[in-house]
């Protein structure tokens, strides 16, 4: 087949930021990527950004779904480069991430890489650098594969709807900014005018004394519970268009429209709605489920969702895309015709952590980690920071007096001896082992509404726990938001047997120095997790931070254990809510090197990440 140059291609039947010129999208087969630096004005200041074939996002690769494809990349910059294939099931050597894909070491510049590699899926997919940091600055574009077979569900068009967030600072002074202070880009801190107000505003002296305890709590944490998102002051874009370019998707009224998000932000996660509209959710993360009606959906960055909907009315509706911290909307437009521009309403209040967004499990649980030596967390990595319990406000070791903090009721809290539960050790909160404590079911097939472990069977009564599979958007009462329970698989090549064996994935790092880890060692002190070829694996994640993180496993599905047995959907990003327990079973089918790690960009490049490495029985560790 005769090379093609890949140009600018349509999403939908929109046009891309900055006047770039559209064509017919392009077939499977043969591709070739040029990868260069470019001046952009998405802002109003010229910036410079990595593109694709000279556009941001990179223009849409249509593949097929049964075919091999041939795809050239030349790399123009004067750095190393790479491009992985996200969600793609295909042999390690092709999957794109330097020193950990079997035998892959990057493209240098100047070079020109070859990929080849067989389509056995079909879905909505995307493909990005996994180099430094050349993600955030552009580099980045959807991938959609054609199914051999006919799909359950009918529409009439489709449009691509690609999230993402831009910023005009370069990268790594925003890695420096927030190793220097972790509340840089956190504009929205409570002041001491919020606590005056908290205080005046308080009916009795127990109010105003449980406010002071809050904030001496978080002082003493050196954290603020209005840190949603460790970077604000994005510009958030859809198909690389700012919310005043006002992307545009022309449907007729009574016509099935299917719309493709695509979640390639850096650093971001979204809240979607269309004001008007039911959407029907028929797709997660590439693969088929069985659709559910919902008027709100949560996307993780590197998250992807397929949806349809029908409107019916001769008027404008607009996608909206808010980002988790209210910062902002990504926006667009679904119109009879253009010019058409839909409402933008007014923010939601802001979300606010409490001590139940820090959970309960700081330190090791007990259960393998997968590594081949024995590990141990290194210094300084702990949950969400380096805290004293036994200094915080109402919180001695020993004896938890939980009466003195804010939503705690005394009465069924006083006197908690952590000492005396199961597997906990009061004296340091290590060693911690979930597994013989009360309510936890380390094998169940759904974790409990607290994601694994029922807190109030271990006496932490008042204290509501944070639900791993539930998404508080702020919509209004009686609205429908999806949540993972909802996602059942229309077929899966996975039935719903246990386990083999259950590893720790605990997530870890320093907020205030600003490195994130897995199991208490960033990416560069840690040794791969390696799984047999053939056995199924549960990760029991264990979010320690106060942050959500975007897992994803590169060349192999995960299966969240959200209590739909062998219809349990198949993921390649999960999210991992702040302090939340939550299991997800991998069935390891495919040898070779693969990462493994937060798709939140600042956390996989200051260490949230590890190496995966599947080998039959004989075969040598990697």
């Amino acid at each position: 087949m005769k090379p093609r140059l890949i140009v600018a291609v349509a999403f939908g039947l929109g046009a891309l930021a900055g006047g770039i010129a559209l064509a017919t999208p392009a077939v499977a087969g043969t591709y070739d990527l040029v990868i260069e630096e470019k001046t952009v004005n998405i802002t109003g200041r010229d910036r410079t950004a990595t593109v694709i074939n000279g556009q941001i996002p990179g223009p849409v690769l249509r593949l097929k779904e049964g075919e091999d494809v041939t795809i050239r990349v030349t790399n123009r910059l004067d750095d190393m480069t790479s491009i992985h294939w996200h969600g793609l099931i295909l042999p390690s050597e092709q999957d794109g991430v330097p020193g950990v894909s079997n035998g892959f070491q990057g493209i240098h510049p100047g070079e020109t890489y070859t990929y080849n590699f067989p389509i056995v899926q079909a879905g909505t997919y995307w493909f990005h650098s996994h180099s430094a940091t050349q993600e955030q600055t552009g580099m980045y574009a959807p991938i959609i594969i054609e199914p051999a077979k006919r799909e359950p569900f009918r529409y009439d068009r489709e449009y691509i709807v690609m999230l993402s967030d831009w910023t005009d600072e370069d990268p790594m002074e925003i890695v420096r900014n927030l190793k220097m202070d972790p509340g840089y880009y956190n504009y929205r801190k409570r002041t001491l005018v919020d606590l005056i107000g908290e205080l005046t505003n308080a009916r009795n002296s127990e109010e105003r004394g449980a406010i002071w305890a809050d904030r001496l709590a978080w002082g003493k944490m050196r954290m603020d519970p209005t840190d949603i998102a460790d970077v604000t002051g994005y510009t958030f874009l859809i198909n690389g268009q700012s919310p005043d370019k006002n992307f545009t998707a022309l449907f007729k009224p009574g016509e099935r429209i299917r719309l493709r998000f695509i979640n390639g932000s850096a650093q971001s996660y979204f809240d979607v709605r269309i004001p008007g509209l039911k959407m029907t959710v028929v797709q997660a993360d590439g693969n088929n489920v069985q659709p559910v009606p919902v008027d709100e959906f949560r996307i993780a960055t590197a998250e992807t969702y397929d949806v349809i909907v029908q409107p019916k009315e001769d008027q404008p509706y607009s996608i909206l895309a808010e980002s988790i911290d209210r910062a902002g909307f990504a926006r667009a437009t679904l119109a009879t015709h253009e010019g058409q521009v839909g409402t933008i309403p007014p923010h939601r209040p802001r979300p606010v952590l409490t001590m139940a967004d820090m959970g309960m499990s700081f330190g090791p649980t007990g259960l393998e980690r997968g590594t081949k030596e024995s590990e141990t967390d290194r210094p300084g990595h702990v949950a969400p920071m380096d805290m004293d319990h036994g200094s915080m406000p109402g919180m001695a070791r020993g004896g938890m007096d939980h009466s003195s903090m804010p939503g705690m009721s005394g009465s069924n809290m006083q006197g908690m001896d952590h000492s005396n539960m199961p597997g906990m050790n009061g004296s340091n909160m290590q060693g911690m082992d979930h597994s013989n404590m009360q309510g936890m079911a380390p094998n169940s097939a759904a974790p409990s509404p607290s994601g694994g472990m029922d807190h109030a069977a271990v006496g932490h009564g008042g204290m509501a726990m944070p639900d791993p599979l539930v998404n508080d958007t702020g919509a209004p009462p009686g609205a429908k938001v999806l949540s993972y329970r909802d996602l059942k698989a229309a077929a899966s090549p996975y039935d719903a047997r246990e386990p083999d064996r259950t590893i720790e994935i605990r997530l870890t790092g320093n907020m205030e120095r600003y490195f994130w880890s897995i199991n208490g060692r960033k990416f560069s002190e840690a040794d791969p997790i390696v799984l047999k070829y053939g056995e199924r694996v549960r990760f029991r994640f264990i979010n320690e931070t106060m942050m959500p993180h975007a897992m994803h496993l590169h060349g192999m599905w995960m299966l969240p254990q959200v209590g739909n047995g062998d219809r349990n959907p198949m993921k390649h990003v999960i999210n991992v809510t702040p302090g939340a327990i939550l299991d997800v079973d991998i069935p390891a089918d495919a040898e070779g090197g693969w990462a493994f790690h937060c798709h939140l960009l600042y956390h996989m490049e200051t260490g949230m990440m590890r190496k995966v490495v599947v080998e039959r029985q004989s075969a040598e560790l990697q």
